[in-house]
């Protein structure tokens, strides 16, 4: 007999062992009973696994607005047939909850997804947070949250990108405990807080007044010159200007002395143009006439070395021998005053504590400017003998030192490679010179009042224009450093110094190399141009100085 399946009267199935005649094909194989049998057995357990899968969601689903689910009765128990399979092993079925665990490789997998995940989300949150753009203000952020404000190689953008990661790592509460923390650091600092900069004196709104009047005085005369100069034929300018360069083509070595048992520091032709002063690392300073180049005069003061010497603008010409004709300064920071009737210094000026490597006196003849490695320049009224300025401004030491010829303006180089405009009249930095890659040791203005020099340790001379406030040439000078540099009074022609052991002469504002100046065997530390064009000198490391004319 066939196991038979039919419906019992309460919805179960009955497993019944009756016969029932077949017609069969005389050649079909009978299938074997076991094998009918376990495929009911099969399609029973199917049935009832739907019929509870139905009953549980009929359970789940809510009662509201719903007619009640007839419940189904339950199955009966399974037969005796299915049984024997079961227990044969023909029949698996699982009874518990437990699960399979996954293959190793497999566990590996699911971390590295959810890591990949984790770190989408990071991604997220870090892009919805807000960093300022500035990069100040970014900086100061992360000075806030303790963390370096700049790496090595580190730009802008990716020093916000570094705040947003940082930001989103520490979270709102971290944040929170790092700006209290700040707050009381920037508190306790606030409290030992100085005032950084120099009070002026009384006197100084009276000393820029009296600039003032002097420096209109004088750009109205400029101004003067220039119009007479550009109702000139250009045919005269042309001709005059090619007789110039013609001549100092032919400039040669018109006299060599030694001037001193240590390096040239620096040296100056009088207004007078027939006297040369000196400087040198000895702490000496010598007065030579011109042109025999022959000793007048030795002014003992300094113990140190001395790094300048400059004259009063009227000396030798309406300065009286007694007065102030001369100024000097050290390397102590000392600076002196001298006549020309002693070998003594008439004044001291006492204020700088480091070098002072650079003095120029105003166009007016009544103040000097210093120029300090403590970053800041001062003005000294000479009538008074005291200090009426004291600017700072550069992040490092000052080194050169410049007075435009109107009186109304001061340009300072600095070892930050930055050169600065000042305006007297205000006391205001009118324009920052940057372009430079290293130190400015040398700058000048030029006489025709818009066009300024500056030399630097990167070997080159820029030219800048004060109307467009931008540099508008820049000279591959030299191979080595610029030491020093000279406008001629009439400003057709510039002379440099450099520590490639040579001088050289340009033509302006065309900048074109008109001399080299070539001689010394060691390098030119100072170079300067006479008032009548004739000399150019020129101060060496070799311990001598140079005069080039015109052969």
């Amino acid at each position: 007999g066939r196991l038979r399946l039919s419906q019992g009267g309460q919805g179960g199935l009955i497993c019944r062992d009756t016969p029932e005649p077949v017609s069969r094909h005389p050649d079909a194989m009978e299938p074997p009973p076991q094998t009918m049998g376990m495929t009911n057995a099969l399609e029973q357990i199917q049935r009832q696994l739907a019929d509870d899968r139905d009953r549980q969601e009929a359970a789940a689903a809510p009662a509201v607005g719903l007619l009640p689910v007839p419940q189904a009765p339950a199955p009966a128990p399974l037969s005796s047939s299915v049984l024997a399979g079961i227990a044969a092993g023909n029949i698996n079925i699982s009874t518990s909850s437990d699960r399979m665990a996954l293959a190793g490789a497999a566990k590996s997998e699911v971390d590295r997804q959810e890591e990949i995940l984790a770190q989408f989300e990071r991604r997220r949150q870090i892009r919805q947070l807000h960093v300022p753009t500035d990069d100040g203000e970014v900086k100061m952020m992360l000075r806030k949250l303790a963390n370096p404000i700049c790496l090595f190689g580190e730009g802008p953008g990716e020093r916000r990108d570094r705040l947003r990661e940082l930001m989103a790592t520490l979270g709102d509460q971290g944040l929170l405990q790092k700006h209290d923390h700040s707050d009381d650091e920037g508190g306790a600092a606030e409290e030992v807080q100085e005032v950084w900069y120099h009070e002026g004196p009384a006197e100084l709104k009276d000393e820029r007044v009296r600039l003032a009047e002097y420096s209109l005085h004088k750009a109205r005369d400029r101004l003067k010159r220039a119009r007479l100069k550009l109702a000139r034929p250009d045919k005269e300018e042309n001709a005059d200007r090619q007789k110039l360069h013609s001549r100092i083509r032919n400039f040669g070595n018109y006299c060599s002395q030694v001037g001193d048992s240590r390096p040239i520091s620096s040296c100056e032709f009088s207004p007078d143009g027939k006297t040369l002063a000196t400087a040198s690392w000895s702490g000496l300073c010598k007065l030579w006439s011109i042109p025999e180049c022959t000793l007048q005069k030795t002014l003992k003061g300094h113990t140190q070395r001395v790094s300048c010497i400059t004259w009063h603008p009227e000396a030798t010409l309406s300065q009286d021998t007694a007065a102030v004709n001369l100024a000097t300064s050290d390397a102590d920071g000392v600076v002196r005053l001298w006549n020309l009737e002693s070998e003594a210094p008439l004044e001291t000026l006492v204020g700088h504590s480091k070098r002072v490597p650079r003095l120029a006196f105003h166009p007016s003849g009544r103040y000097l400017g210093t120029a300090c490695y403590d970053h800041s320049w001062r003005l000294w009224d000479l009538e008074r003998k005291k200090e009426v300025l004291h600017q700072e401004g550069h992040s490092r030491a000052v080194y050169s030192l410049a007075f435009h010829k109107d009186g109304s303006l001061a340009g300072t180089g600095g070892l930050d490679a930055h050169g600065r405009i000042w305006d007297l009249r205000t006391g205001k930095n009118v324009l920052v010179l940057q372009g430079h890659l290293k130190e400015i040791l040398g700058i000048d203005f030029s006489p025709n009042g818009y066009h300024l020099v500056t030399g630097s340790d990167d070997h080159t001379v820029r030219l800048w224009d004060l109307r467009q406030r931008k540099c508008v040439y820049t000279i591959p000078a030299h191979t080595n450093l610029v030491s020093a540099l000279k406008y001629h009074p009439d400003g057709e022609t510039l002379v440099t110094a450099s520590f490639d052991n040579s001088a050289k002469i340009w033509g302006m504002p065309g900048c074109s190399s008109l001399k080299t100046l070539q001689g010394h065997e060691g390098k030119v530390m100072c170079v300067d141009v006479s008032r009548d064009s004739q000399f150019v000198v020129s101060g060496s490391y070799d311990r001598t100085f140079k005069l080039w004319a015109a052969e």
